[in-house]
């Protein structure tokens, strides 16, 4: 697929490596829909790239909201062919810790966010996918879903996290199997250590000790990296149904 012909909607797509993905996707002539809960972020790329977003506010777990996105990006754009998922949150918490077990309530919520969310997004987009005119190979979309490195060596703590992540890569071939009956490629992306807001609360020291963990290049990845392999997943159509990791060769240890 040409990504001059892309319309993606993007989850989470109004900060971090969602925002990256929208940007270049924007810059290279496609169009893009963010769907993000943060209203404030969501006017401020809007303002800023102009008709070739929308921006609704979205929560990836609520089919309502998932459904509202896509049918309002049809009919603005006249269809969606790719989907990324980057909305996600993270928790550290032993599975017994000073103040007891592990939350249950806080282990359902990454899991409902990360796993059942990327999922919710994957059923409905496809079945609006499945109708698209195909190309000369008969590709109709594609699905680019956002791992971690953590789903192979997740860190203590890192249970919920880890799990959600899991459970990304251990659904992608199996979906992406199922629509290729309908030209639908589905892949994942499992990065490292990247520079999103949520290392933006470091002290600077510590961003630069966390990036030399990384053998190389020793340094957080940029969410521009990220937004490259999206790219490139979009245009090469020989990418489906695995997991890339985008890590600088990082194998993170036990704590």
């Amino acid at each position: 697929m040409n990504i001059q012909n892309c319309v993606a909607l993007v989850t989470g797509g109004a900060s971090g490596l969602g925002e990256a993905t929208v940007r270049n996707i924007v810059s290279k002539g496609g169009k893009a829909i963010v769907a993000d809960l943060s209203e404030e972020r969501g006017k401020i790329l809007k303002e800023e790239l102009g008709d070739s977003i929308l921006f609704v506010k979205s929560n990836v777990t609520k089919e309502e909201d998932v459904c509202n996105a896509l049918d309002i990006g049809i009919q603005t754009f006249g269809y969606i062919n790719t989907v990324v998922n980057c909305a996600g949150i993270g928790v550290a918490q032993k599975v017994l810790n000073r103040k007891g077990p592990h939350s249950l309530d806080d282990f359902s919520k990454v899991i409902s966010i990360n796993l059942i969310g990327s999922f919710n997004v994957i059923r409905l987009a496809a079945e609006r996918m499945k109708g698209n005119e195909p190309n000369e190979e008969g590709g109709r979309g594609v699905v680019v879903n956002t791992a971690s490195v953590a789903a192979f060596d997740g860190q203590i703590g890192q249970a919920a996290y880890s799990a959600s992540k899991g459970g990304i890569v251990g659904m992608t071939l199996p979906i992406a199997r199922e629509f290729a009956s309908f030209g639908v490629r589905v892949m994942t992306i499992a990065p490292g250590l990247f520079h999103t807001p949520m290392f933006d609360s470091l002290p600077a020291e510590a961003r630069d000790s966390l990036g030399k963990m990384v053998p190389f290049p020793s340094r957080l990845g940029y969410p521009e990296e990220y937004a490259q392999l999206v790219q490139s997943i979009i245009e090469n159509p020989m990418l489906n149904g695995d997991t890339i990791r985008l890590d600088g060769a990082i194998r993170m240890q036990p704590k």
